[in-house]
């Protein structure tokens, strides 16, 4: 018979060590209130030509029908946040790019973790994810005790601000469940909202994402909207504005993973070597990053519409 609470603490242990910041449990089940919201938002089209968020619909809202008979998702934070930065002049690119693919990082992470589970436990099914599979994550987070969802609609937790991953573990083992994260910390605080050049946060975690930086330099493939000019500002891939008016951050502490740390050259390149990159410089420098996704192409198409329409 399974200790549930000493193996909950086990697994909380095991996760520390392999650099997680946070590990939440909650019961694998049904996010009623969650389905409204989701269907809402799509309805409103702020998913914007991101059709897959309209695909599996009841699959983001039931973790058991991505691995069945699942028990337990255990919702996992991981810092990414860096002191370091671009030159002033440079088109900029999200924190989160600065190193390695997140997508691949951490998910070795979940499957050592996995393993480790099984290896100690016995027999456990399950999926680890990455922000690569149709998973409602901050809903997930909350209810697991992870932080809230700020009025951005990214996780906020009080001991470290919001600069971190998420990403997930579902498995066939009943655990001990945390309780779910139920008080927003925001108040009456704005900031995020009013930061946002692009007024791209319509609601109190309600985002449109086709007003969003980030949708514009990495989502969309088409030419980017004439509704974006004068308001992208510098950012060439993804958008920290939100994030870094918000007064939950100054508690961002630096990340200890090497693999995120940035490229040499991206705290050197300036304005002028931006707008000449070649194919050569773009495969050096994102060779295992996630900005592969906006390929040289988009990178370029994003860097000639910030300098003829915002510097």
């Amino acid at each position: 018979m399974v200790d549930k609470h000493k193996v909950s603490i086990q697994i909380k242990n095991w996760a520390n060590e392999l650099g997680f910041s946070h590990c939440g449990i909650a019961k694998a089940d049904f996010l009623e209130a969650e389905a409204p919201h989701l269907e809402a938002w799509l309805k409103k089209q702020y998913n914007g030509e991101m059709q897959y968020m309209e695909n599996h619909f009841d699959m983001r809202l039931d973790p058991r029908l991505l691995v069945p008979g699942a028990k337990s998702v255990l919702s996992l934070s991981y810092n990414y946040y860096s002191e370091q930065c671009q030159p002033a002049d440079a088109p900029k690119i999200s924190r989160y790019a600065y190193g390695e693919d997140y997508h691949h990082v951490v998910k070795d992470k979940l499957k050592i973790l996995l393993q480790r589970i099984q290896a100690e436990i016995g027999e456990v099914h399950g999926r680890c994810f990455t922000d690569s599979a149709p998973i409602l994550e901050h809903a997930w987070a909350v209810r697991s005790g992870v932080g809230w969802a700020g009025k951005h609609s990214l996780l906020i937790k009080k001991q470290q601000g919001s600069f971190f991953f998420l990403s997930e573990l579902i498995i066939d083992l009943e655990l001990d469940y945390d309780t779910p994260f139920t008080t927003d910390h925001c108040g009456s605080c704005t900031a995020c909202i009013d930061a946002c050049p692009t007024d791209a946060i319509v609601g109190n975690k309600i985002i449109d994402g086709s007003k969003c930086i980030s949708y514009a330099t990495i989502e969309l493939k088409e030419a980017i909207p004439d509704s974006f000019k004068g308001h992208i500002e510098d950012w060439m891939f993804g958008c920290d504005i939100c994030q870094a008016v918000c007064p939950w951050n100054r508690f961002s502490i630096p990340h200890h993973e090497p693999k995120f740390l940035p490229h040499e050259k991206l705290s050197t390149m300036q304005r002028k070597d931006w707008v000449e990159i070649t194919q050569e410089v773009f495969s050096e420098l994102f060779k295992k990053s996630a900005v592969k996704r906006t390929k040289y192409e988009g990178l370029k198409r994003n860097i000639q519409f910030i300098t003829e329409n915002n510097f």
